[in-house]
């Protein structure tokens, strides 16, 4: 009735799986440093604001990282369900990738996060903080063998095709280090600390709005503005970097984002900044353009030729509805990051900072739009490189399991409704535990570990109990 087939809701099923997923990774990797930065800041200077923050934020990273998981693994089955074809072709470089990322990387933050939640009054501050780098370190390592395959099936060199038909490495260095992957791995880190800042200064706008004097809060908020000023700015460069690496590598993908359907030459490519994309009619309807701006952005000169989506096969060639919008509201969101950070740092410089309700207030508003500009930043990468999943080798009508429409509409509708609920419940619980203020007792002091049980005397087994058995 809708014209749909299976490919199309296996595309989609897949995109609504990762569209959940990637949200909680993205909020983890940020927070995870953001833990041990505040574990640092309490070892050197013993101040007890810092310890509330950091068991304030390790509850909440608990039950983030813990939907990411679920809902990584529930990715991880789609490959064997309805891109089977996908897996045998470039199993023998993704698998080991994926491997290589389990074995490094989730082993080594998983094994730690136990003694980050649970062992600071059995190990020590000191070991506490090294388990706690070690879980930073474990997430940014997830991040680097992700971002590594994904970043291969947008460039893929260092391989070789057999005799079947499958991607076999040549060069692994030239796999794991792919030319897009360090402007992918350093823009999708960017974005982590950038949501994850984001989100600590919303919650910390939240409760100066009801107590502008809770020292918990100002720190938090405090230190977000300033994670902001640092890294929107280098966010802004770092996308840059990346889309010349993209216009480099992936022309078409570029054409699309800019809406330019006619290629310019001789240079001289106007940034159109708003309009309505038709890709049957292969022009921008309504266009608000500022002329040779695209061509300084993306060449940084003005006579430089710039492609079009015409000068590409209409069957090799990204549709360019929806990542001409995902892209513009990524690189507004950024600005608007930028802003609320110099808003917030001229606060500081006035000494407003903890009294401006209006920067508190939109903060607040400005907490969630990390995730959007993160989905969006996916959709438009993943959107942008059809319609391959290897880019330029592998369609990825050629990718996809032999199954039939009824199987695929089926599990989609389970995923939904499965989603919804569990992931529906587990955001309001979040959302709860970080509208509850940081505890204002200042925490036990922690001097050493805790001895094992039968190493030392107890309290009745000293020289006061002698002659009482």
């Amino acid at each position: 009735m809708f014209d749909v087939t299976a490919l199309d809701l296996a595309r989609f099923q897949f995109a609504f799986t990762v569209s959940f997923h990637i949200i909680f990774p993205a909020f983890s990797i940020g927070l995870a440093s953001y833990l041990a930065v505040l574990n640092a800041a309490h070892y050197i200077t013993g101040r007890a604001v810092f310890l509330r923050l950091f068991d304030y934020w390790k509850t909440i990273f608990a039950v983030a990282f813990g939907m990411g998981v679920v809902s990584g693994i529930v990715m991880s089955y789609q490959f064997g369900t309805n891109w089977s074809v996908f897996s045998d072709k470039t199993g023998p470089i993704l698998g080991p990738m994926m491997g290589y990322e389990v074995l490094s990387a989730f082993f080594l933050e998983a094994g730690f996060l136990g003694v980050m939640l649970f062992g600071r009054s059995r190990v020590g501050p000191g070991l506490h903080l090294m388990a706690t780098l070690m879980v930073a370190i474990g997430t940014l390592g997830s991040a680097f063998w992700i971002l590594s395959v994904n970043s291969w099936m947008q460039t893929p060199v260092g391989y070789d095709i057999n005799d079947v038909g499958q991607f076999i490495p040549v060069d692994w260095w030239a796999i794991v280090f792919n030319p897009s992957f360090p402007y992918r791995f350093v823009h999708m880190v960017l974005a982590a600390y950038l949501t994850t800042a984001l989100v600590v200064s919303g919650v910390g706008g939240w409760h100066l709005l009801k107590n502008h004097r809770d020292e918990a809060a100002r720190t938090m908020f405090a230190m977000a503005m300033g994670m902001l000023l640092v890294t929107a700015p280098l966010q802004i460069l770092a996308g840059d970097a990346h889309g010349l690496n993209t216009l480099k590598h992936q022309p078409a993908k570029i054409a699309a984002m800019e809406g330019h359907y006619d290629g310019h030459p001789e240079g001289g490519a106007p940034l159109i900044l708003f309009g309505i994309p038709d890709d049957e009619a292969e022009e921008v309807r309504y266009a608000i353009e500022i002329p040779y701006l695209s061509n300084l952005i993306l060449t940084h000169d003005l006579t430089s030729p710039l492609p079009g989506l015409k000068d590409f096969p209409k069957e090799d060639r990204p549709g360019a509805k929806i990542i001409f919008w995902t892209f513009r509201v990524m690189v507004g969101l950024g600005f608007a990051m930028l802003g609320l950070g110099a808003w917030g740092a001229f606060s500081w410089w006035r000494g407003r900072l903890y009294d401006r309700h209006w920067l508190h207030r939109a903060a607040i508003a400005m907490g969630p739009m990390g995730f959007v500009a993160v989905l969006c930043g996916w959709i438009t990468t993943e959107v942008g490189r059809q319609p391959w999943t290897v880019y330029g080798l592998l369609r990825t009508a050629d990718s996809a399991s032999p199954v039939d429409l009824p199987a695929v509409s089926t599990s989609l509708l389970a995923f939904i409704v499965v989603y919804f609920v569990i992931f529906g419940i587990g955001t309001y619980y979040l959302l709860h535990l970080m509208a509850q203020r940081p505890d204002q007792g200042d925490p036990e002091p922690v001097d050493g570990p805790t001895r094992a049980a039968g190493t030392a005397p107890g309290p009745a087994q000293g020289d006061d109990a002698k002659g009482e058995v």
